[in-house]
């Protein structure tokens, strides 16, 4: 394999590494968070060409899941717009791949291989064409039951061996008959969390922006939507197209904190805010898994907890050191180096400006998602809650700006009323609010001035930027450690050691 088609994983670690080893205030405990971002990228390489895995065998096995409730029927370009899309979506399967089509109502229903047949269909052109024919005669009636759709999505994927399963989800409305549901949907997202990545639309008027969120951010995907139905099969080719360059199936964020360093938590920050739960752990080790990685750059924060007690104040001490694993897929990947997380306790009160960048702008995020929320909340009050409206409605333009968020900033001038007023337009549907939702929930990292593509250097030693392994206990710490931060303490440099 030439370096020209090798995939290649990068990890950087950002962070401002001091901490005041003194309480903030009265009745704070002794431990003290540290916050990091981790900045990792997968690039290069054809990857998962064609859908296929290097082995040859298929990389993919797709889910594609219509809503068929009656509502699809008002307007009925709705549900020809979904027709358009699927079939446009199962013309690009590449040879071999497994695929199925479901119908959603208060049950799902297999559209395609048909209710008879156990298994997923796989792709060649009889079977299109056969699928093609299927969804071509789909009516549309009753109601909706997402948790249902889901679960027979699982039952079908569930005993695949393809590295990439992938469920694509189109609603047009709001899970009105889960309380009738053989399956309800929180349940369902527990039976089907790490079984499959799932992507979430919306179409029409009537749909939900938090709906959606809350499946995909459980399901490891994005949610979208079109403002016009006959967007929906350009939308849905781009998608598939994007499906099929996924370079890498699987990556393991893997955290080894050193003795008295507790993880609070690991939580996607960019492209959209999504909780990592443990995988798994080996000895001291914790895994996250994140799925489904193309050609991209995701960002994740850290945070970790420890005690300064007794610690020494002014070095560089490791709290947690970092990995990027990722699972045999048929095609080797380069890895980078293991990064240490570190800490520096001082004796000198520290404000909030000494956070790391990254830190603060996904709390900026977290602040104007939860403005547009309190907007949205106070304009379907009507009259009464028009000025609580445009009050956080100009909070959010005021934080989209700090941010230098174009999309975000577009998609709100989309509702004010006129460039600058501050205030939200009359006339608004309610879907108007749905699409802003949605485009408050996704975030982007920071731009970097011209000519200087890199992010700001993380304040750490340069000689901390790899790892050295006590011989006694397996602690890792920073490369330039002389004693072993672990359960040993031994000496790692000269004659003793």
């Amino acid at each position: 394999m030439t370096a020209a088609e090798e995939t290649e994983v990068t990890l950087t670690v950002g962070q401002e590494t001091d901490l005041p080893a003194e309480p903030a205030g009265p009745g704070r405990g002794a431990e003290r968070e540290m916050h990091a971002i981790l900045e990792i990228g997968v690039r290069g390489g054809a990857g998962l060409i064609g859908g296929r895995a290097h082995s040859g065998a298929p990389a993919l096995a797709e889910v594609l899941i219509v809503d068929t409730s009656r509502s699809m029927l008002h307007p009925a370009t709705k549900l020809h717009a979904a027709k358009d899309a699927t079939v446009a979506a199962v013309r690009l399967l590449p040879e071999g791949t497994a695929f199925a089509v479901l119908s959603g109502r208060f049950h799902a229903g297999v559209v395609h291989p048909g209710p008879d047949r156990a298994a997923l269909a796989v792709a060649g052109p009889a079977e299109r064409a056969a699928a093609e024919r299927a969804v071509r005669i789909l009516d549309a009636d009753g109601g909706t039951a997402i948790g249902t759709w889901l679960d027979l999505a699982r039952r079908l994927l569930k005993d695949h061996p393809a590295p990439v399963k992938h469920v694509l989800l189109l609603t047009d409305g709001r899970n009105e008959h889960d309380h009738r549901a053989t399956m309800t949907l929180d349940t369902a997202l527990d039976a089907c969390e790490g079984r499959f990545v799932c992507d979430a639309w919306g179409i029409g008027d009537d749909w939900d922006a938090d709906l959606l969120l809350s499946i995909t951010r459980r399901l490891h995907g994005r949610a979208r939507a079109v403002r016009e139905d006959h967007e929906l099969p350009a939308a849905y080719e781009e998608l598939v197209n994007g499906l099929l360059g996924t370079a890498v199936p699987e990556l393991r964020i893997r955290l080894t904190p050193t003795p008295g360093t507790v993880i609070r938590r690991v939580t996607q920050v960019v492209p959209g805010e999504q909780e990592l739960l443990p995988a798994g752990a080996a000895g001291r080790a914790t895994e996250y898994v994140t799925r489904a990685w193309g050609e991209e750059v995701r960002h994740f924060q850290v945070v970790l907890a420890a005690d300064p007690t007794g610690r020494e104040r002014g070095e560089y001490l490791q709290l947690a050191a970092v990995e990027v694993a990722v699972p045999d897929f048929g095609h080797p990947v380069r890895l980078p180096r293991p990064r240490p997380i570190l800490v520096r306790w001082t004796d000198n009160p520290l404000d909030a400006s000494r956070r790391h960048p990254g830190v603060r702008r996904h709390e900026l995020y977290q602040q104007a998602s939860a403005a547009v929320a309190l907007a949205y909340r106070a304009w379907l009050r009507g009259g009464e809650g028009r000025p609580a409206a445009d009050r956080e409605f100009a909070r959010a333009l005021h934080l989209a700006g700090e941010l230098g968020d174009t999309q975000l900033l577009d998609a709100l001038r989309r509702i004010e009323d006129g460039p600058g007023s501050g205030r939200i337009r009359t006339g608004l549907k309610d879907v108007d609010w749905q699409h802003l939702i949605l485009s408050s929930a996704m975030t982007t990292p920071p731009r970097h001035p011209a000519g200087d593509p890199s992010p700001p250097a993380p304040q750490a030693p340069p000689a901390a930027d790899g790892l050295v392994e006590c011989p006694d206990c397996g602690w890792l710490g920073p490369a330039d450690s002389v004693y072993c931060g672990g359960d040993c303490g031994r000496p790692l440099r000269g004659p003793s050691a």
